[in-house]
């Protein structure tokens, strides 16, 4: 982790640089996997999951008598944090739900926009290091609020074959109807094309490593729709002379123990703030279970002071963070100039981690700088708006010759035509 004090902003540009991979041979691999689900279905899920994942996987989908038995491992303790955030992002996303929209655009005209589910989705849920059960409470809950037909979702199993208790029990009480224990390329091959256990689906949604995530974006060129384009997880921090060192070193490094290629930026206007947060990030590292994973992330890491809270704002909306945590005086404010962000946590008292878990946000957001352009997984991650129209003759006579105007400078005769013939019709009456 270095210290920038007071980088002109032509240096910019390289400070917001996130950490690259060499991904040269990446797609190549990528590809001869999704090729061979495609061909062989279940046989190249099994191959492949022997290959990658270290385990033999007779039958992928989880058996009630699982589910069930899952349950009865977990302590009350953690099923009662998991039903009370989930009872919080239940509450938040349920409120995104939108109305039918319909309007008379002008007299026997009328148009609407009708939200309907996406019948099938498929959720991936990574297994890697830890079990990310709370992922199944964000991408699940919304779907199931949105109406979807078809929920299924796939992760890897462990050495064992088996799918972590907490995951099968968030999948549980989240509205999951099918829980496959697959992993890496070939789940989301297997949701992408359908295979003889596991279903076609219509769209994908959930983070992963750099191979799921490029499996998406190369199903998603013809196969099937997806959430996002999504690398690896970051967070931004705007402190001020306010701020409580230990409060930002925690969440410094709370999101660079997701993995070695995670991104933490404190951007501040206080030197005496940076020079004190640098050793607290440092004597916290030390005590952490994760310290040798967490380190290899600090190495891109950075914590930058620049001259005032304008530079700031104009660095965070060209860097657009994952994360991005105000902890200043002023932060009511300040968040009014936040163009680009996944998630914003305001005031001292609000740590990237209770949007991680509880407070009822989803945690499944745009990286890479993506929050540019793209929204974190919402209820409109799961619906589609399907437009409508009804024209009365009286309408017609008042719209169609503009639409013949139109048609005709298009060059579009059949186009023009098909209003002209109902024209004369209404004209024969």
């Amino acid at each position: 982790m270095k210290l920038y004090k007071y980088p002109v902003e032509s240096e910019w540009p390289a400070l917001q640089r996130r950490p690259e991979m060499d991904v040269s041979e990446l797609f190549a691999t990528v590809q001869t996997v999704l090729d061979d689900v495609k061909r062989d279905g279940d046989a190249a899920v099994r191959h492949y999951g022997s290959k990658f994942d270290k385990v033999d996987i007779a039958d992928f989908q989880v058996t009630p008598e699982e589910i069930r038995e899952a349950e009865t491992i977990l302590s009350d303790e953690l099923k009662n944090a998991i039903l009370t955030a989930h009872a919080n992002i239940e509450q938040f996303h349920a409120a995104q739900a939108s109305a039918e929209i319909k309007v008379e655009t002008m007299p026997g005209v009328t148009c609407w926009q009708k939200p309907v589910a996406i019948e099938k989705v498929g959720l991936y849920i990574p297994g890697g290091s830890a079990p990310l059960f709370s992922t199944v409470l964000m991408l699940a809950v919304p779907a199931h609020l949105a109406g979807c037909k078809e929920i299924i979702l796939c992760t890897p199993p462990d050495k064992a074959g088996k799918v972590h208790p907490a995951i099968l029990f968030a999948a549980r009480v989240s509205g999951v109807d099918k829980v496959f224990k697959i992993g890496g390329i070939q789940a989301i091959a297997a949701m992408s094309y359908g295979t003889e256990s596991v279903p076609k689906v219509y769209k994908i949604a959930g983070p992963g490593n750099q191979y799921v995530t490029a499996a998406k974006q190369l199903v998603s060129l013809k196969d099937v729709a997806i959430d996002m384009p999504a690398g690896p997880s970051e967070v931004e921090i705007i402190a001020d002379e306010s701020a409580n060192p230990e409060f930002i070193a925690s969440d410094f490094l709370s999101q660079a123990e997701h993995g070695a290629d995670s991104q933490s930026i404190l951007l501040t206007n206080s030197v005496d703030l940076a020079d004190a947060v640098v050793p607290e990030i440092e004597r916290q590292l030390n005590n952490l279970p994760r310290k040798e994973l967490t380190a290899k992330s600090l190495e891109h890491s950075r914590v930058i002071v620049l001259k005032d809270i304008q530079e700031i704002i104009r660095f965070t909306n060209a860097y657009a963070p994952e994360h991005l945590i105000i902890h200043t005086v002023d932060y009511a404010s300040m968040k009014e100039e936040i163009r680009n962000a996944g998630s914003v946590f305001l005031g001292a008292y609000t740590p990237e981690s209770a949007g991680d878990y509880a407070s009822g946000t989803n945690h499944t957001l745009p990286t890479k700088g993506y929050a540019r352009m793209y929204s974190g997984v919402n209820l409109d991650t799961f619906v589609k708006k399907i437009t409508f129209q009804e024209i009365t003759p009286d309408g017609l006579r008042r719209l169609g010759p503009t639409i013949e105007i139109l048609a005709a400078n298009e060059q579009l005769e059949a186009h023009k035509n098909a209003v002209t013939v109902r024209l004369k019709d209404l004209e024969m009456r």
